[in-house]
């Protein structure tokens, strides 16, 4: 007997995860940019969800936050999945299982 694999109905992008994390470690972007040592535009684009987070961004989040890299690597793949899986799927909506 197979069984299907539940997969989120919403794709969470990582800027949304930073900026909690942001907020509850009561930093502001700018400070963030400041300790990876990059523009206030930058780190606002991930936040806005318009910039993708790479690998060597996600080494300067860890180093900056004592995060690991990977957290935030697996974040942007997961929200791209995600994104992937819900735009082959009939109006974007989550496909319903029939129990049997």
């Amino acid at each position: 007997m197979a069984t299907e694999r539940a997969w989120p109905d919403v794709a969470i992008p990582p800027g949304d995860v930073l900026a909690e994390e942001l907020e509850a470690r009561g930093l502001t972007q700018s400070r963030l940019a400041r300790l990876m040592h990059r523009p206030l535009q930058a780190i606002n684009e991930i936040v806005r969800g318009r910039k993708r987070i790479t690998g060597t961004t996600a080494l300067e989040l860890a180093d900056a936050l004592g995060t690991s890299a990977e957290l935030w690597v697996r974040l942007e793949a997961d929200y791209e999945l995600t994104k992937a899986r819900l735009a082959r799927r009939p109006s974007g909506r989550p496909k319903r299982s029939t129990s049997s």
